[in-house]
């Protein structure tokens, strides 16, 4: 018989995620609409390049804390929490420490190099880097717990309070990119110290014992130190675009660009991520810690059907931005922004490819295979830093939105080919729990 309380729960977290997406895409486009009105293109595009420098510090270190998500069900499982929370604390406290020695570095290079006026930037975007890793934990913690309200609620409030932050302090400070990026550091630390009280809450109902918190952070160490390998070449291609631009056309195409990324690659990885919010969690507890070959076969074909529903999602937001690209455009953003519309469909196209081979990672991540993503990671990063620069300097923004569609795809095709090349252990009868 089916097992209609596993269906209900599953129905009651899954309404929780799409109230808390629908909540982030809303407020990410009510902010562009809001950061449009207030900032001209310029203004836009030294805003984006100023967040390329939280962009590195979250890819390269921030990134080095992934395995704290992918192991509370296990340290649950084991019923070992506080070791496992012990050894998580560690591991955020080296992060820091490293963006703090990194920051210091890059004020004393700007200082040295007369780019003086470029230290307030700097250094709001270095807090922001630490205070959304923070964030970015503790919400992967709480996903992973299934406490699916909680994330939720997060995920909405931080994406209004950005909103209620920019208004107030760019009254405040006047219009700059600099009091923006202030906006978007207060905005996570503030929603970084509300999940801490959320989380106080949940661990202590749950039965621990105490364990060997060393063990712990070599585990979570061993599973994330590939996202900090690669993470040094995924950050030069998400940001070679915006460089590539202002080195080979002008600081208003950034800003333009900025603008077409974020209508049109942001919601479509935040919705495909929806499902990945949802379901990462459920595969990371059927698969444990990944030795049982039936309960990694299931996980198996659980990510293809999701892969196939992101694809079908892209399709979908392509066809229907192709025709109200325009009307899109007046809606969301200020007039002098709105000369580009015409490139919005193929930005969702490469968000949607990418987000699909995200979703793919899900099978080698469930598989504690991490590591057999990097090689792909890193080339696919270099061809994209490369298709950036070339693009760029021969068709100007037109080339880099080519450049992105072309980025995605390949990345898309490596990661079918590491999914189908790592065979799965054992054919394995359907999981009919």
């Amino acid at each position: 018989m089916p097992d209609f309380s596993r269906y209900r729960r599953l129905a009651k977290e899954g309404s929780w995620i799409i109230i808390g997406q629908i909540a982030s895409i809303t407020g990410t486009l009510v902010l562009v609409r809001v950061l449009t009105e207030r900032l001209d293109p310029i203004q836009y595009g030294q805003l984006a390049l100023g967040l390329t420098v939280a962009g590195l510090v979250n890819q390269v270190v921030m990134s080095g804390t992934s395995g704290i998500g992918r192991f509370y069900s296990i340290a649950a499982e084991k019923q070992d929490l506080h070791s496992y929370l012990r050894a998580s604390r560690r591991l955020m406290l080296y992060a820091t420490l490293a963006v703090v020695a990194i920051g210091l570095v890059l004020m004393i290079g700007l200082f040295w190099l007369g780019y003086s006026q470029w230290m307030g930037l700097a250094a709001a975007a270095l807090l922001y880097s630490v205070t959304s890793g923070y964030n970015s934990s503790l919400n992967g913690i709480q996903n992973a717990a299934r406490q699916r309200a909680v994330v939720a609620f997060h995920g909405g409030l931080d994406a209004w309070l950005k909103i209620m932050l920019v208004l107030g302090v760019l009254l405040w400070l006047g219009s700059s990119s600099t009091a923006v990026v202030i906006s978007y550091a207060s905005s996570s630390l503030f929603v970084t110290g509300s999940q801490f009280i959320f989380l106080r809450r949940l661990i202590p109902h749950q039965r621990t014992h105490s364990g060997d918190s060393t063990q712990w952070l070599r585990r979570m160490w061993a599973y994330s130190w590939p996202f900090s390998a690669w993470g040094i070449f995924t950050w030069a291609q998400q940001s070679s675009d915006r460089w590539a631009l202002k080195a080979f056309t002008t600081t208003h195409e950034v800003g333009l660009y900025s603008v077409l990324f974020q209508l049109g690659y942001t919601p479509i990885s935040m919705a495909t991520g929806l499902v990945v919010s949802f379901m990462g969690p459920i595969l990371y507890q059927r698969s444990g810690d990944a030795t049982d070959p039936a309960r990694n076969a299931t996980v198996h074909r659980f990510v293809w059907r999701v892969t196939f529903f992101s694809l079908f999602i892209t399709v979908i937001g392509f066809v229907f931005v192709l025709v109200l690209h325009g009307w899109i455009f007046r809606l969301l953003v200020a007039s002098q922004y709105q000369s580009v519309s015409y490139l919005l469909p193929w930005v969702v196209l490469a968000g949607g490819l990418f987000a699909a081979g995200q979703v793919l990672g899900l099978k080698l991540m469930s598989d504690m295979k991490p590591a057999a993503m990097t090689l792909a990671k890193i080339v696919t990063a270099l061809l994209g830093v490369l298709l950036n620069i070339y693009f760029a300097s021969v068709a100007g923004l037109n080339g880099v939105v080519g450049a992105l569609v072309g980025f995605s795809v390949i990345y898309f095709m490596w990661m079918v080919f590491l999914s189908v090349r790592i065979p799965m252990s054992n054919k394995a009868p359907s999981d009919t729990r």
